[in-house]
């Protein structure tokens, strides 16, 4: 299976010819859901889903089917019948190939007076996992953990330790738009001393095998 990194959350995993893309929201390109057979949204903040990025990628490829919560599903059904699918967490389901499981219910705090909104993560071949917003560890080894490293929501200290309980192989960065190049190597530099596996992060284009 072959990781490419999007700009801030989004990532491409490719295998046996099919794409899956999860979360190409407002900070990532353009046409970050073009060439998907699958895409699965973790959460209905912008910066995760994009209306217009989604409909250009269900358009460019009509047999391309979303899997989603229900908050972003009602806004996409309509327009696409047949192709969103509503899932929660403990569902599993193939995407294009991907065997995929949900974990987790709810966003993460970012303020107490703010309602906590829905959110899941998704477990892909039982390796890859991408948690949305939201620090949620799944009941199963994860071999790649997508790490959410800078957020309104979260603090180094609460990555780190989220890191070690998840113990996965290896944690690529995400959700990291907001985190600037001058900071970058003090997040590199504790998160890779301190949480216990291969911590590394990718440019926007860059891939991996895994």
């Amino acid at each position: 299976m072959r990781l490419t990194k999007k700009s801030h959350a989004c990532v491409r995993l490719e295998k046996d010819g099919r794409t899956l893309v999860i979360d190409p929201g407002g900070f990532s390109e353009s046409d970050a859901a073009l060439g998907a057979d699958a895409v699965l949204v973790t959460h209905e903040h912008p910066d995760h889903f994009d209306e217009d990025r989604l409909r250009a990628g269900l358009e460019a490829n009509p047999a391309a089917q979303i899997w989603t919560l229900r908050s972003v599903a009602e806004q996409l059904s309509a327009a696409f019948p047949g192709r969103v699918h509503t899932v929660g967490h403990g569902d599993t389901f193939t995407a294009a190939g991907f065997d995929v499981q949900v974990h987790g219910e709810l966003h993460a705090v970012i303020h107490p007076d703010i309602p906590r909104i829905t959110n899941i993560g998704f477990l892909v071949d039982g390796a890859v996992f991408h948690p949305g917003d939201a620090l949620t560890v799944p009941d199963h080894p994860v071999d790649t953990l997508m790490l959410p490293v800078m957020a309104p929501w979260n603090k180094i200290s609460e990555v780190i330790d989220y890191v070690r309980e998840v113990g996965p192989r290896r944690a690529i960065d995400i959700h990291d738009a907001l985190l600037t190049d001058l900071a970058r190597p003090i997040y590199d530099r504790q998160i890779g001393a301190l949480g216990g596996t291969d911590h590394g992060r990718l440019a926007p284009g860059d891939t991996r095998d895994l």
